[in-house]
């Protein structure tokens, strides 16, 4: 018995755990943050139905549609990838049903395909711009071209104006150790793009912290700053253990990670520019 009872209360705070590592918020309006430890992704609440960005993963979807089911009357109408990334699209076939929608850029598509990646595949496609209308809010979907995986898009929540984006924008940390999967040409020519339209009222990226365009525009400066950096030594001749010793880019030392993944930056920059640019065949 008292093995029985050790056994059930270890379940229980297993439980316990599991579920304090997810949590809803409210960011504005009808949209809200749904957070699985690191990760994020976003709903938006309408009287025709739920709209959900990234299942995130299978554990992480069966949390959030269990909540959804508890919290609110209406349905789940629509899910959407932001690109193709498994640690973001698994789980989907958790929550689309027969009845749900699934969305992703025609390229995110088709590399779930091509890579059989064990999720919900998509029932509806779109190459640049997607409009999602719900009762009277809208989820304007748009691609600027390649940033992070493949058809990676950001997603912006009317009339609330939220703006989310998955792992091309980071506010608060550095970009993720190597860039592995980046293309910092494409998420400085993306984020350029976001900040040239009409601005948005609250930002939601699936990592690290929610912002304002303030904060983006620090993050943009941040990655002009880097590639400046480690392309102007390059052309200098310097090598990839010179330019870690070199550049410090202070001015973005309250980034969180900023003294562990800098020089993982600068070799994610070296490597791309030489990969993508052949700066080493020069």
């Amino acid at each position: 018995m008292k093995a029985l009872f050790s056994l059930m209360l270890w379940l229980s705070l297993c439980g316990t755990l599991a579920a304090a590592e997810y949590s809803i918020e409210k960011v504005k309006g009808n949209v809200y943050r749904f957070s699985a430890g690191n990760y994020h992704s976003v709903f938006m609440v309408t009287e025709q139905g739920i709209f959900v960005a990234d299942p995130i993963n299978p554990d992480a979807a069966s949390y959030l549609k269990k909540e959804l089911s508890e919290r609110f009357e209406q349905p789940i109408r629509y899910l959407a990838y932001s690109h193709n990334h498994v640690d973001h699209t698994l789980g989907g076939e958790v929550i689309a049903t027969s009845n749900v929608d699934v969305i992703a850029h025609d390229s995110a598509d088709k590399d779930l395909r091509w890579t059989k990646t064990p999720t919900a595949l998509p029932t509806l496609t779109f190459t640049d711009e997607l409009n999602v209308k719900l009762g009277k809010s809208t989820v304007e979907m748009t691609y600027y071209g390649p940033n992070n995986g493949r058809g990676s898009v950001s997603m912006r929540f009317m009339p609330s104006n939220v703006l989310f984006v998955a792992d091309w924008i980071v506010l608060g940390r550095m970009p993720y150790k190597t860039l592995p999967g980046y293309d910092i040409h494409g998420m400085i020519h993306s984020t350029q793009k976001v900040l040239e339209e009409q601005p948005f009222e609250v930002f939601v990226g699936a990592h690290a912290e929610m912002g304002d365009r303030e904060d983006v525009e620090q993050y943009l400066s941040y990655l002009e700053a880097l590639y400046s950096e480690v392309r102007d030594g390059m052309l200098a001749g310097k090598s990839l253990e010179t330019l870690q010793q070199e550049i410090k880019l202070n001015e973005f030392s309250d980034l969180k990670m900023y003294e562990e993944w800098l020089p993982l930056n600068i070799k994610g920059v070296y490597d791309t520019l030489n990969d993508q640019s052949y700066f080493d065949r020069r």
